[in-house]
């Protein structure tokens, strides 16, 4: 179990997230915001409009301290150096940025130069995460990634020999995968593996190819049994290696968690920057409760190209939420984590503890816990289950 930091509102840590839309190719699995482009990219404009965008953010929020930075897509790693480095002094430009600031890029394997990565460290990226995604060849080919296992292998020598901090994703639950097999592959990808990996079990997304190949009969998926065959085996694989489940999906050695994926985790405050962002600003002062604000911008570029030149922002979505939504959205994203959620803290941003009768309940069906500093976790059976648990608690 990782060190437990406090989740008080004015402690809270300050993230931005970059999202670089563009990648190569689609792959069938994908549902992100993420478009082909058969001509190149103006790069320096998308640059100008990523800081436009990142100067109008800061006006509306003020005076915080950007503990993290992560560049999502697309492929970020099909972006110039020189392009993060101008985004990267942007934000330092109209933000604080803590000394020790992480800084995270996703990298596509097919992407990866020695060159080019040098040149993200020397703009100011610290930490990478590769999207490997599988270390067998079909399954690769069947995934639609353009690299191969080999590749992907190296790209990850090459991450390790410049960067203190990398992590690498994979798929599993793919079809035909059976355990053994699995748990070959992982034991392979661990013996890789820095201080984090992210590891996702395949979700046929709707409206992807890989859902019209399921509704046709044509993709067959691990069943119930299988799936929770093949979470079990990640667990148990994971844990004997030293990197244990932080989260539903993430696993790292103690003090090696993804300090980003933790701000939206612990329900703190980033902003969304770039086409298809999504961000949670506190407006105008620091509480939870009554001022947070879910916001999201244009998720075609060239459209939030155009709206960030004549507006400066690119948002289509700024609203209010409730204290309910507040406090569900506590829930459901507290509850992915291992270190669970502070109830008190869960009490003051609700109006309202959770009910006892349904916290007893789970508790006797093993499914939640509650800890000596009273935090509410949910148990590694409650885990495969977790969005009934959710529902249940919220309800």
């Amino acid at each position: 179990m990782m060190e437990t930091m406090t989740d008080s509102p004015a402690s809270a840590a300050f993230g931005v997230y970059i999202h670089w839309p563009f990648c190569l190719s689609k792959c069938p699995y994908c549902d992100f915001n993420s478009h082909v482009r058969r001509e190149p990219i103006d790069q320096a404009r998308f640059g100008r409009a990523f800081a436009g965008e990142i100067a109008a953010t800061a006006a509306r929020v003020p005076g915080r301290i950007v503990s993290t930075i992560f560049f999502g897509g697309g492929t970020p790693s099909l972006m110039q150096p020189a392009t993060v480095g101008a985004i990267l002094d942007a934000v330092g430009k109209h933000w604080s940025v803590a000394p020790d600031v992480e800084v995270t890029l996703e990298a596509n394997p097919t992407s990866v130069e020695a060159t080019r990565f040098r040149g993200y460290r020397a703009a100011g990226v610290n930490r990478v995460s590769l999207g490997v995604q599988a270390l067998d060849d079909k399954a690769l080919a069947e995934l639609g990634r353009l690299h191969t296992s080999r590749e992907a292998l190296d790209a990850v020598g090459v991450a390790r020999s410049i960067f203190d901090r990398y992590s690498f994703d994979l798929i599993y639950a793919r079809p035909r995968q059976e355990p053994k097999d699995w748990a070959a592959e992982l034991t392979r990808a661990l013996s890789e593996a820095g201080d984090h990996l992210s590891l996702y079990q395949l979700t046929i997304e709707p409206d992807t190819p890989f859902a019209a190949l399921h509704a046709a009969g044509k993709l067959a998926v691990p069943g119930d049994d299988l799936g929770r065959a093949l979470y079990d085996t990640t667990q148990d694989i994971c844990a004997a290696h030293g990197l244990p489940a932080y989260e539903i999906s993430n696993h790292a050695r103690p003090g090696g968690e993804c300090r980003h994926n933790l701000v939206y985790w612990r329900a703190q405050e980033y902003a969304g920057i770039g086409p298809g962002a999504h961000g949670r600003l506190n407006i105008g002062r620091l509480d939870v409760d009554d001022s947070r604000h879910a916001t999201a911008t244009e998720r075609r570029p060239e459209a939030w190209l155009m709206r960030v030149e004549a507006n400066g922002h690119g948002l289509i979505t700024d609203d209010a939420l409730t204290r309910e939504e507040v406090a569900d959205e506590f829930l459901l994203m507290g509850l992915r984590l291992a270190e669970g959620i502070d109830t008190a803290r869960y009490t003051a941003v609700a109006g309202r503890t959770l009910d006892p009768a349904r916290v007893a309940m789970l508790q006797e069906h093993g499914l939640v816990e509650t800890t000596a500093d009273g935090r509410l976790r949910v148990t590694l059976s409650g885990f495969p289950v977790l969005d009934a648990v959710v529902a249940d608690l919220a309800a």
